[in-house]
This record gives structure tokens, C-alpha cells and sequence, in this order.
């Protein structure tokens, strides 16, 4: 037996051995769209594969009067689009500072920019809440954008890949006459891309599935988002299990449609920059 076919009989092997846990991640996921295409009448007779396939509830989702399926959706995207836009930005920027500038209290700066990242939401959540009701902010865009505009862990990750990006070539950008604001739109940025891109689906991922803070601070369907919406949904009927879950499969395309399309890049982003601190 030649080496090929060896190697091509253990990808094979190991293919084979990973259907058991692919069927088990999986598990949730088809038998969510298993009740989600199933008729409400068979969804309490415990069948596992329903008998007749009904895209209703898909179509109730979006065309109940009580509610615009669509419009907590759009507000999902507004918010995620703009606070992932918003942390790229800001953490960059952040990020940058602590790694080619030298200013007094850097160090210590960014220890204590790392050790609000052991202090938990919940424990703020209530501050913040009072904070925003002070400002006249609540059941608006900006009470769900603002608070997240920028993040610790964005700092760290682009930190940390900023750090391998050699000192050399910032010296040299400088001697030629190349200002900070352009060193690093011209080369810093497009250098760190994976990192960024790492970020930005992170980012969009955590605000999008966000549910504890937007339930608290919004009070009108306006501007509620999708997470809220699917509990709305059982709400409105609550033996329409089936309607529940069509909203989560809806709900769930974006984030899978990432780690779909960028896996890669996920893998790439949060890995650079770990060999070095």
C-alpha cells in the first residue's frame, strides 16, 4: 500500500469518527427545524419526523398584525452593523496607542483597561440602566448602541496583534514624514485585517444574540430587537411552539452564515499575535 492511499484511508478514518459528534452538535439544531416545518397538530404526539412538511409558521412570523417579525430584524442589524463598526474603530484606535506610542501610565493604563474585563455585566447592569434613564436614552437606538461602542477584549486582541508588527517599520514610517493617523490607515489596518475581521464577527455575534439589556431598556416594539422578538412569539400563542421556533431558525441564519463564510478568518484573527504578549 503506497503512502497516499494510507494517508487517504486515516482522512477517511477520521472523517468517519467525526459523524458521531457532528450528529450530536447538530442534535439541537435539526430538532428545532424538525417542530419549526411541522404542523401544530403533530407537534404534541412526540414525532420526531413530521409526516407532512408546513411552512406555516414561517410565514405566520412574518405576517402577524400583533407584531413586525421584520422590523425587530432590522433593528437586530442597525444595532449589531453599528456597534461592530463602532468597536473596530475605537479598539483600533486604542490599540494602536498602547502599541506605538509612548505616553506616562501607559502600562498602567492597560492593566486597568484588562481588569474591567473581571468585572461582570451583571454586576453594572443596574448603574448603567439608572445612567441611560437619567439621559432620557431609554427605548432608543443609542441606549442599545452606545454602552457598546467599545470593548476591552477589542483593545487586547488588536493589541496583541499589533505587537508582532516589527518597531522597525513605524521608525522608518516617521523618518519619512508618514503621521500617525496615516501610518496606520495606510499600513496598519490593512496588515491586521484577520484581526480585525475576528473582531468585527465577535462583535456582531455577542450584540445580536444580546437579550437581558435590550429587554430591559426598550419598551416599545420599535425598537426591540429579534431576541425579544422570539420570546414575543410565544407570547402571542403560547401552544404554538412551532411559531417559537421558526423565529429562532430565522434568527439564527446570520450567526451561521458567519461561521460558515468566515471561519477561516476567525481562526486567523484570534490567533495572530498569540505568540507574542
Amino acid at each position: 500500500m503506497t503512502y497516499a492511499q494510507k494517508r487517504m484511508l486515516k482522512n477517511i478514518g477520521n472523517f468517519m469518527l467525526n459523524i458521531p459528534v457532528l450528529i450530536l452538535i447538530l442534535m439541537p439544531l435539526i430538532y428545532t427545524l424538525d417542530i419549526s416545518i411541522m404542523p401544530a397538530s403533530q407537534i404534541y404526539k412526540n414525532n420526531l419526523i413530521p409526516t407532512t412538511v408546513s411552512l406555516d409558521n414561517y410565514i405566520r412570523a412574518f405576517t402577524n398584525p400583533s407584531y413586525s417579525f421584520l422590523g425587530f430584524i432590522r433593528n437586530s442589524f442597525i444595532v449589531s452593523t453599528t456597534v461592530m463598526l463602532g468597536q473596530m474603530f475605537t479598539c483600533s484606535l486604542a490599540a494602536f496607542s498602547f502599541s506605538f506610542l509612548e505616553f506616562k501610565g501607559k502600562k498602567l493604563l492597560f492593566i486597568l483597561v484588562l481588569a474591567t474585563m473581571m468585572v461582570p455585566g451583571e454586576a453594572t447592569i443596574i448603574a448603567n440602566y439608572l445612567t441611560v434613564s437619567r439621559w432620557g436614552w431609554l427605548d432608543s437606538y443609542r441606549v442599545l448602541i452606545v454602552p457598546f461602542l467599545t470593548s476591552a477584549m477589542g483593545v487586547f486582541l488588536l493589541r496583541q496583534n499589533y505587537l508582532t508588527f516589527a518597531k522597525e517599520l513605524h521608525e522608518a514610517a516617521k523618518l519619512d514624514g508618514c503621521t500617525n493617523p496615516r501610518f496606520m490607515v495606510s499600513i496598519v489596518v490593512p496588515l491586521s485585517r484577520p484581526a480585525l475581521g475576528a473582531l468585527g464577527a465577535y462583535v456582531f455575534l455577542n450584540t445580536w444574540n444580546q437579550y437581558m439589556w435590550p429587554l430591559l431598556v426598550t419598551n416599545s416594539a420599535q425598537f426591540r430587537t429579534v431576541q425579544i422578538g422570539i420570546s414575543m412569539l410565544y407570547d402571542i400563542d403560547a401552544e404554538s411552539l412551532g411559531l417559537m421556533m421558526a423565529g429562532v431558525m430565522i434568527e439564527i441564519v446570520p450567526s451561521l452564515s458567519i461561521f460558515i463564510f468566515m471561519q477561516k478568518q476567525l481562526i486567523n484573527g484570534l490567533m495572530a499575535g498569540a505568540v507574542k504578549g
